[in-house]
């Protein structure tokens, strides 16, 4: 295991360094875009239409993540719900597992505190980029949480098991970003990812409605892992990668090769 840990290191970096990019994207855009002495801010006046322009950044961040050399190595789960829900299907080694929920959580780490200390003080207008339940309360936000998580993981091992259509999972999982952010995140704030709450948590002193990221989203992407299995098969899931069209290694228990029409 100490074998395999030190033979994939460069796909733990690349994982880190994945979230920590989205997390550095996500301060510098809702600092543009939300912060009350923003120009942008103060021209739009609908907050729909600013988390329109929120999501679009997102979204588009996601799509170029996930199709980077970054993303290539690793796979782009950027997601501790990703893993676990690939490691519960059986495409991802345990260890492997683990060492990418550690690189997750240090990356979000270090993505937000970049942020803080490159875009303070207008950053702490935003609160951090931390998620956070809305007017409807903690209820409400677990359940959006939970729907939001269990639709974009349907999606993705659809369109990723599918030989025709897995090459386009990141721009199915970027248009999924940019539409939950403008529609979804008045609910819940629109996590789907304990990783990238957590930074933002401990910044903006939120951590007691944390539970919600840690639970949620995890819960919904394992329940799409059950209907998948039980509508498909174990045996339509090829890969852990987002991404397998690219020329980096693939160190997860990969049968992508045996992937056929749908």
């Amino acid at each position: 295991m100490v074998d395999r840990v030190r033979a994939h290191w460069p796909e733990y970096l690349a994982e880190a360094a994945g979230l920590g990019l989205f997390m550095i994207a996500a301060g510098a855009f809702a600092s543009i875009i939300h912060h009350p002495a923003s120009p942008v801010r103060l021209a739009v006046a609908d907050p729909v239409a600013r988390r329109g322009l929120m999501g679009l950044a997102m979204g588009l961040t996601a799509v170029a993540l996930i199709y980077s050399p970054l993303g290539g190595r690793s796979g782009a789960h950027i997601n501790p719900a990703t893993t676990l829900t690939f490691l519960r299907l059986g495409r991802v080694h345990p260890a492997d597992a683990a060492a990418y929920i550690a690189a997750q959580f240090a990356g979000g780490l270090a993505g937000i505190a970049v942020a803080a200390a490159l875009l303070s003080p207008w950053i702490a207008g935003v609160n951090y980029v931390a998620t956070v339940p809305g007017m409807w309360g903690q209820v409400a936000a677990f359940g959006g949480e939970l729907v939001i998580t269990y639709v974009l993981m349907t999606v993705v091992l659809r369109v990723s098991n599918h030989r025709r259509l897995s090459r386009y999972t990141g721009l199915a999982v970027g248009c999924m970003v940019a539409v939950y952010i403008t529609v979804e995140d008045p609910v819940s704030g629109m996590s789907m990812n304990p990783a990238r709450s957590f930074g933002p948590a401990l910044l903006a002193g939120t951590a007691g409605t944390l539970w919600i990221y840690f639970l949620a989203p995890p819960l919904g992407m394992l329940l799409a892992a059950e209907t998948y299995v039980r509508t498909r098969g174990l045996s339509r899931v090829f890969c852990a990668k987002l991404h397998h069209h690219s020329a980096h290694r693939c160190i997860f228990r990969c049968r992508f090769h045996e992937i056929g029409g749908s």
